[in-house]
């Protein structure tokens, strides 16, 4: 209320009303002085008030509303229109300035510290409220400071909101929550001819002992996940060897060929030693194609012939 109360100081004399009352008086104090010899004395003060009352009533009479602005004209106590924007009238001591209503969109931030969610856990919210009057008769005359109203009723409907959901909802459920604020908020302030466009949450403050908790919870699910991973990839991978086992012992020729490659493979560096079950040399006849495997790395190995 203190800006509202602020504004209509401001505007009790206008810029264009100040300098026309000035006018006027200056210039009934310069005729005073100018036909103070040469009529008659009754004359010169009958100039001399009529200059200063048509300054004085330019001064308070005049009044300019800007753009935005809308004002509430109230006349004997009554209500008698809107005046605004741009230059208008009012008579003095019968009309009186009601407020001065501001219909651009106005920002309001808000709160609600240690809120109970529906799973009992406190919280901290910060909230921003756009709104706008749109019709300045009702703000002004259905609520007495509708600034504050507004502001309380969106602190209030902002608590019963925490209170009906929980912790894990508000978390990743904002766009949720803002539109059950902005629709509950929106129903109370109609009636006062003011509409919210939009709310939105600025941020959310758990416990820092919850939020402890919150981030261990967090990387357990991280490691179980991981493990599940990573039993499926063994689970597929025993499923592919059953598939090549089943290939292998339908197909013998298959079996030798793929023994070979893994003598190649295991032979092929310099040094190597390869350690193979007796059971799988009778199986895959290892013995006869180690030997071959050996016989041409030997072959390999030795220096060619110098010619004479």
């Amino acid at each position: 209320m203190a800006k509202t109360t602020s504004k209509e100081t401001k505007q009790h004399i206008s810029a264009p009303g100040l300098f026309l009352g000035l006018v006027f008086i200056t210039a009934g104090v310069l005729i005073n002085v100018f036909l103070e010899d040469r009529v008659d004395i009754g004359l010169q003060l009958a100039i001399f008030f009529a200059l200063l009352l048509l300054g004085m009533i330019f001064l308070y009479s005049l009044r300019v509303a800007q753009q935005w602005e809308k004002v509430v004209l109230l006349r004997l106590g009554r209500f008698a229109g809107l005046r605004g924007p741009g230059m208008f009238w009012v008579w003095p001591v019968i009309d009186t300035l009601g407020a001065w209503i501001d219909q651009r969109v106005m920002v309001t931030p808000f709160s609600a510290e240690k809120t109970l969610t529906r799973d009992t856990v406190p919280v901290n919210v910060d909230a921003v409220l756009f709104w706008v009057v749109w019709d300045a008769e009702k703000a002004a005359l259905e609520v007495e400071d509708y600034r504050t109203a507004i502001t309380w009723a969106a602190q209030t409907a902002l608590r019963e909101v925490i209170g009906q959901m929980s912790l894990a909802d508000i978390l990743i459920g904002r766009a949720r929550m803002d539109a059950d604020l902005q629709k509950i908020i929106d129903e109370r302030t109609t009636p006062w001819g003011i509409t919210v466009q939009s709310v939105e949450i600025r941020d959310v403050v758990i416990p820092p002992d919850l939020e402890d908790a919150m981030s261990r919870q967090a990387q357990a699910e991280r490691e179980r996940q991981a493990r599940v991973i990573l039993g499926e990839s063994e689970k597929q991978i025993a499923q592919s060897f059953a598939d090549a086992a089943q290939a292998y012992r339908d197909n013998p020729t298959a079996l030798h060929l793929r023994a070979m490659n893994m003598l190649f493979e295991g032979l092929k560096e310099k040094g190597a030693l390869v350690i193979v079950p007796s059971s799988a040399v009778d199986t895959m006849n290892l013995g006869g194609l180690s030997g071959m495997v050996s016989l041409a790395q030997n072959q390999l190995a030795q220096p060619e012939p110098k010619e004479k």
